[in-house]
């Protein structure tokens, strides 16, 4: 397994500052920045439709009728996982009623931001933290609606009791711009006394839970299927040193977010991409084996014997609602950032999100 040292926060918010100020001064299509991020992404294969049986709520979103002149746009995804499964769902029901949707995939949620700027991707969903980066520098980047509720907690190895036992140890992190990143930052500046951990940029929280299992991290933020999945394998965690799902519930990790230039162009068409997440979510809180059925179709080789298990576990949380965002949490993830350090004061929910999407999303009964 190959660990890369990671910047620091600083180095990473002057990295897509430049990335972002750049794309939206170009006068151009992206010249060869465009052709760096193309060969970053790996457009995902076309899925089949839906399954028969999808339960009533995401059929009916799949067999709507489409707006007029519908649009073609692009939708980048960053690294599938369970909680993106909905999101590819609903794409393919978009393709039924008639709309063309390219899916990319990205490494990391900055480069999405980096397309969005340059106008080559619609519509990402990932970590909230570098939307409201991009934001900040005047990107056309606001949230539209929410990808699952606040799934993480922080697990370290057997022996480490306080924030002050990390001083200096390698801290796994999926990048500077991720939500769980600021988390940890925010934990460790609140609670440790002596010194911090060195931050490893690594990758997904599927890997970083190898790598915490492995000893060649001390500690790590983990979503809650790799926790499950590691105790469905006969190798729990212990307790996390803090459990930020029970202690920042209003804090919204992981978001949709779209191109203000798009919604603008094409607001039935975002309308229809939100309606169709809100069905696919319907679709899992009614029966947690949809969830199943979702990664069997878009992730096969993610299935696993725990999988049943975490897709009820997310059921149980009620994580997954498109239409969760309002102006008050969207309000309470912005303070957060800014008392984390990655965004300056003074942003309102109002200028980083546009919720009329979510506020008027239908499910079809």
């Amino acid at each position: 397994m190959t660990i890369s040292r990671g910047l620091r926060r600083t180095g990473a918010l002057v990295a897509v500052a430049a990335l972002t100020v750049a794309a939206c001064g170009s006068d151009d299509d992206g010249g060869d920045a465009a052709e760096t991020a193309d060969s970053e992404a790996a457009e995902t294969a076309d899925t089949d439709a839906a399954d028969d049986s999808a339960t009533t709520d995401a059929a009916e979103a799949e067999s709507a009728e489409p707006a007029e002149d519908l649009a073609s746009f692009t939708v980048a995804v960053i690294e599938p996982d369970i909680t993106t499964v909905p999101l590819l769902a609903a794409i393919d029901s978009m393709a039924e009623q008639g709309y063309d949707v390219e899916t990319v995939e990205l490494a990391e949620p900055e480069l999405a931001i980096e397309g969005m700027a340059r106008g080559d991707y619609a519509i990402s969903a990932e970590s909230t933290s570098p939307a409201l980066i991009a934001n900040e520098l005047g990107a056309p980047v606001v949230l539209i609606g929410d990808v699952v509720g606040n799934q993480w907690g922080f697990y370290a190895q057997d022996g480490i009791e306080s924030c002050d036992d990390l001083d200096g140890e390698p801290v796994g992190i999926f990048s500077e711009g991720a939500v769980a990143t600021a988390m940890i930052r925010t934990w460790v500046d609140e609670n440790c006394t002596t010194g911090e951990p060195e931050y490893l940029v690594i990758g997904g929280s599927d890997v970083r839970a190898q790598a915490l299992q492995a000893g060649e991290i001390t500690a790590t933020a983990l979503e809650l299927a790799d926790v499950a999945s590691l105790e469905a394998a006969g190798t729990p965690l212990g307790e996390p040193l803090a459990n930020f799902r029970e202690d920042l519930p209003e804090l919204h990790p992981q978001t949709i977010y779209a191109s203000s230039d798009f919604l603008g162009e094409s607001p039935d068409a975002a309308q229809d991409f939100i309606d169709a997440v809100a069905a696919q979510h319907a679709a899992i809180n009614a029966d947690s084996a949809y969830l199943v059925g979702l990664v069997e179709e878009y992730l096969p080789d993610s299935v696993s014997d725990s999988l049943a298990g975490t897709a009820e576990l997310y059921v149980q949380g009620g994580l997954f609602d498109v239409t969760a965002l309002t102006p008050e949490n969207v309000q309470y993830t912005i303070d957060f950032f800014v008392d984390a350090g990655v965004i300056e004061d003074g942003m309102t929910a109002a200028d980083a999100s546009d919720l009329s999407f979510s506020d008027n999303a239908t499910v079809d009964s």
